[in-house]
């Protein structure tokens, strides 16, 4: 465990190593980002083998893991040097206005050193080498990653590995470490050299770190990403059309990964009278109980489905309550209840049992869809499933401003790391407007400068008239490129 004069030293040492890394160019640090990725997939067998051994995720959603978190390395590199997340804008003096308007040049700069909490469900995508490491050191931050205690041997071993390949590609000291502790984790998010924090995880853990970074003296960003329902919408016409599709899909996506993914689809709304919770039935059986990732999760698996079977109106459709998941594997359980006892009791229904559960609710018409959809708490993601010649307009509109991500004819588990990623919602699915994934995720540890009638000289390169970088910029409103 780190102590508090451990972590004194390591904060020492990234404050001046943030000075290094954000006066470094955007090919140096792209060149650092490389030289993980490439450190990271040399020693893929070992992560893997080790992983397993503490995760029971399985070799091949591991494997895949580990390229995902490599391919995210890269993409900011890429990001980096392509230039637009600079957002550099210039607006050349007009002397003869009046009042008169001076020359403005800005820029986003890093914020400085920021802390980052390990994932449980993702032991590498969301861990100490994942998208929030990444962004934050592609744009000049340091960073210490707090690893989490489901995946403690790994996430040593993957910041040594991760160590030694910036210290080999000839990053500044102390630009990357981890420590470990709850008590660590909290200090961390009050030492006064960091500037912002990443979280991934529980919704009562995020928000106590949530109102500690907020009550400081001196506040800071807390980017956490925390619980999500992810509900899915579908309608009579696509239930009639392809109802034992979708729910193999369903049962697919909600018991993938033992139903530990963020995005898992936990509510599914259905009109009532149709046969669908019969084929979700039949998709479900015979699927076996699978580990989950801790004991303490596992533990609380049955506790969440028992919670949840006592409400009124609420009925299990298959599965069994009553189970021993950390011996024996959490087991799938289906739920069936109907629009108006969600709205009777929307605060202990609407709540995410995290495991391989899901809840079919059944409504009557459209109205009566849209006031329980204006019931569900922000999600990360919402699904529609509909038929091509169906108008979905308002069902959209309604999905849009509670999710972060609106799907058409698919399943929510499975988040693509590109340029137009947004993983994100309303609270409790994050507790900012920013994405954890995806290119824009550097956003979230940069902050805006302005230079007024600055010499040419003490521009960033972004900022110069020449624009060197050949970057694109918005130059006296109107955006070029290179």
């Amino acid at each position: 465990m780190t102590t508090t004069s451990e972590l004194n030293e390591l904060t020492k040492a990234a404050t001046a190593a943030a000075t290094q890394a954000a006066a470094a160019t955007d090919g140096e640090r792209a060149a650092w980002l490389v030289a993980v990725a490439d450190a990271l997939d040399a020693n893929t067998d070992e992560l893997v083998a080790l992983a397993d051994t503490e995760t029971h995720l399985g070799p091949v959603r591991l494997k895949g893991e580990v390229g995902r978190t490599t391919g995210q390395l890269r993409l900011f590199a890429d990001v980096i040097t392509e230039g637009s997340y600079l957002e550099a804008i210039i607006d050349h003096a007009v002397p003869s206005a009046t009042p008169p308007k001076p020359d403005l040049r800005r820029i986003l700069r890093p914020l400085g050193p920021v802390g980052v909490f390990s994932a449980s469900n993702f032991p590498f995508a969301f861990s100490v080498a994942g998208g929030d490491t990444a962004s934050a050191l592609a744009v000049g931050c340091s960073v210490i990653v707090k690893a989490h205690s489901g995946h403690l041997k790994l996430s040593e071993r993957t910041a040594e590995i991760v160590t030694e390949a910036l210290d080999k590609a000839g990053a500044p000291r102390g630009i990357f470490a981890l420590i470990s502790g709850r008590s660590a984790g909290t200090e961390l998010v009050q030492h006064p050299a960091i500037k912002a924090v990443g979280f991934t995880g529980s919704i009562p853990g995020g928000r106590a770190l949530f109102d500690l970074a907020v009550s400081r003296p001196d506040p800071i960003p807390f980017y956490g990403e925390l619980g999500s329902l992810n509900p899915v919408v579908v309608t009579a016409a696509a239930a009639a059309a392809r109802s034992t599709e979708l729910a193999e899909g369903l049962v697919a996506s909600f018991t993938m990964g033992a139903g530990q993914f963020c995005t898992k689809p936990g509510l599914v709304f259905i009109p009532a009278g149709t046969g669908f919770p019969d084929q979700v039935v039949t998709a479900a059986a015979g699927k076996g109980g699978a580990p989950m990732l801790t004991t303490r999760i596992a533990e609380a698996y049955p506790d969440g489905l028992r919670q949840l079977a006592e409400q009124p109106g609420v009925d299990v459709l298959s599965g069994e309550i009553a189970q021993e998941a950390a011996s024996d594997g959490a087991a799938p359980v289906v739920f069936s209840t109907s629009a108006s006892a969600v709205l009777a009791n929307p605060d202990s229904i609407l709540e995410e049992c995290f495991g391989p559960t899901t809840v079919l609710i059944e409504y009557t018409d459209q109205d009566e869809l849209a006031a329980v959809l204006a019931k569900v708490p922000g999600s990360l993601t919402g699904t529609i499933h509909a038929e091509a010649d169906e108008e979905v307009t308002e069902l959209v509109t309604q999905l849009s401003g509670l999710a972060g991500r609106v799907l058409f004819n698919g399943w929510p588990t499975g988040v693509a790391v590109n340029w137009a990623q947004q993983h994100g919602g309303p609270w409790p699915a994050t507790t900012s407007l920013f994405t954890s994934v995806g290119a824009t995720a550097v956003r979230r540890f940069l902050r805006p400068v302005a230079y007024q009638d600055a010499p040419e000289a003490v521009l960033h390169p972004a900022l110069r008239e020449a624009n060197p970088l050949g970057i694109p910029r918005r130059v006296d409103g109107t955006l070029t490129t290179s």
